[in-house]
């Protein structure tokens, strides 16, 4: 298939619309990107390469990185992880305390932010140097080792942080966080400012669409039964109040960022990255959306 030609096709139609929405600018380092920006890259199982735009321009994963959080937790935790975080669709926006208290400091996912929270504590436990640790592991699941943290983003998701230190906080009261709230904090917010290109946020989640074998290294990431209910979390929790919209358009496991990016899955296909920081009120990019809402039409590929 001709995917160039798709993706070029798709951002044509996408010019003839309006481009609505802002960048994340309640987090000061990211209200300078250029909203404008638009990058796409696939990557096939068996190697191959389908790019267009800004695609090799790097940009703030924010949430997505979340997903990698998790499969690091679920490899260690197993089974017990949902003992301290559940699976279900929140229906609630991304840092809602109202839901929180209501279940007692469960959060109702891993991919909102009390449950990444909760996620980052399981990882400072298990770790001496989980910061070190963590960015370890996605440089080897993605194989590039120049991934890294950005201290700019961190730094100004600290300064503005106040509904995640109230999050951690509320869930400390409940018993559902074990370590120093300041270490949590500071490890999430470190978590969400990996930055990368669409190609190498494509590349690092092709694992997810190999049954959790990375295809460049034939290293089991993690096993086939758990990487199907990671896909399974992402399809029903990556967009928060807004995945039922997205399954429904797109038919793909995916997981959005404030910073703009969406990386979609197709089991035993490929792996797909958008990036366009254009955002609804729901946090999600509005052309990334609408693009793999047009791209599983035109190719007539979705899980379903």
């Amino acid at each position: 298939m001709n995917y160039n030609h798709i993706f070029s096709k798709i951002y044509d139609t996408l010019e003839e619309t309006e481009n609505p929405g802002e960048v994340a600018s309640y987090i000061p380092e990211l209200k300078n990107i250029n909203p404008n920006k638009f990058g796409v890259h696939l990557t096939t199982l068996d190697g191959h390469h389908y790019s267009f735009g800004d695609s090799d321009e790097k940009f703030s994963i924010q949430s997505i990185a979340k997903v990698l959080a998790l499969v690091l937790a679920y490899q260690l935790e197993n089974e017990k992880l949902w003992e301290r975080v559940g699976v279900e669709p929140s229906g609630t926006p991304f840092n809602s305390l109202v839901q929180l208290e209501y279940d007692k400091g469960i959060p109702r996912n891993p991919l909102i932010n009390a449950g990444a929270l909760v996620i980052s504590d399981i990882l400072i436990s298990h770790f001496n140097e989980p910061k070190k640790q963590f960015i370890d592991f996605v440089r080897k699941v993605s194989g590039i080792p120049g991934i890294d943290f950005s201290v700019k983003i961190a730094d100004s998701e600290k300064s503005v942080g106040y509904t995640n230190a109230a999050l951690v906080n509320l869930m400390k009261s409940f018993g559902n966080i074990r370590n120093d709230i300041d270490d949590v904090l500071d490890f999430y917010f470190n978590l969400c400012s990996i930055e990368m290109t669409c190609k190498e946020l494509s590349r690092t989640f092709l694992f997810l669409a190999g049954y959790g074998v990375c295809p460049y290294s034939n290293e089991q990431i993690i096993n086939a039964s758990k990487s199907k209910r990671i896909n399974a979390i992402m399809q029903l929790c990556g967009f928060y109040d807004e995945a039922g919209e997205f399954s429904f358009k797109v038919g793909l496991p995916g997981k959005s960022g404030v910073g703009g990016g969406i990386i979609a899955i197709h089991p035993d296909k490929y792996s797909i990255a958008v990036w366009s920081p254009r955002l609804n009120k729901k946090g999600n990019s509005i052309r990334g959306m609408k693009f793999l809402e047009l791209f599983t039409t035109e190719t007539q590929a979705s899980i379903f």
